[in-house]
């Protein structure tokens, strides 16, 4: 028996530490609600979190983006439809100009509601969403996921675009006048439901890459989270387990210190 070397004590101490240092790994996996609280953890497994997160959040850019996109065709949608009612009022005037009843002032009061709404149509080709023209036509590139990858909207042109300005500009005071006014106002009708079929395709095109968008989301989300959130159930039975090794282990290291105490008896 010796007394300057105390195996058993100094055995206790380290299975002492070891539990001590298991309980607070489990203590702080269960106050964060991850189970890599640094990267000894789990070093692999922290740098995949790492890139799915930072594909997460460009995800998340996208899903913006593209809700965004639908925000302006909607609101492109809501500017054709008055646009379309419009020119509906422009087909009928055009017609009821044409009437060989009306006087020159009849028609002369036509030609002010018709010219009225041409003037409210090319004031709504001038419109913008944002400072971003709604109606020059121009084809916009909408990122639709994380790598930046992109859908684009075709462009709906009220400004330049002759079906339209050639009806706004006619004048029905005569019926010749009248007449040439309802041949480009149902053009313009006409070109103005392909335009607004081109505004619903764009929407629903972007509804289904918001949905892809979402579904992915989802999914990246639930593979993240089985590598970091930690399992509470699991954890607060490896909590227990190492509170009563640390309470037991620190008993036994007392036990230990005092075996030497033993070698008094044989000096005495």
């Amino acid at each position: 028996m010796v007394i300057n070397t105390n195996l058993n004590a100094q055995n206790a101490s380290t299975l002492l530490m070891q539990s001590s240092s298991m309980l607070s790994q489990s203590l702080a996996r269960l106050s964060s609600g991850s189970k890599i609280t640094s990267p000894a953890d789990d070093s692999a497994g922290l740098a995949v979190s790492m890139k799915l997160n930072a594909q997460l959040a460009r995800i998340n850019a996208a899903t913006n983006n593209v809700g965004n996109a639908v925000s302006f065709s909607q609101t492109q949608d809501g500017y054709v439809e008055k646009v379309n009612d419009a020119f509906s009022r422009m087909s009928e005037l055009s017609v009821l100009a044409q009437d060989v009843t009306k006087t020159t002032a009849d028609r002369a009061l036509y030609q002010q509601e018709f010219h009225a709404l041409g003037s409210y149509i090319n004031n709504v080709s001038t419109k913008d969403f944002n400072g971003v023209s709604l109606f020059n036509g121009a084809t916009l590139n909408v990122t639709t996921d994380s790598e930046a990858n992109t859908f684009g909207m075709v462009g709906i042109n009220l400004n330049a675009n002759t079906s339209y300005t050639n009806a706004t500009a006619d004048d029905i005071t005569s019926i010749a006048g009248a007449t040439k006014a309802l041949t480009d106002v149902k053009k313009a009708i006409s070109q103005l439901a392909s335009d607004r079929a081109n505004i619903g395709s764009n929407e629903e095109s972007l509804s289904y890459y918001n949905d892809q968008l979402s579904s992915l989301q989802n999914n990246l989300s639930a593979a993240n989270s089985r590598i970091t959130d930690v399992d509470v159930a699991q954890e607060s039975t490896n909590y227990a387990k190492y509170n009563i090794l640390v309470q037991s282990g620190t008993a036994m290291l007392a036990q230990a210190n005092s075996l030497p105490q033993s070698v008094l008896k044989l000096l005495s």
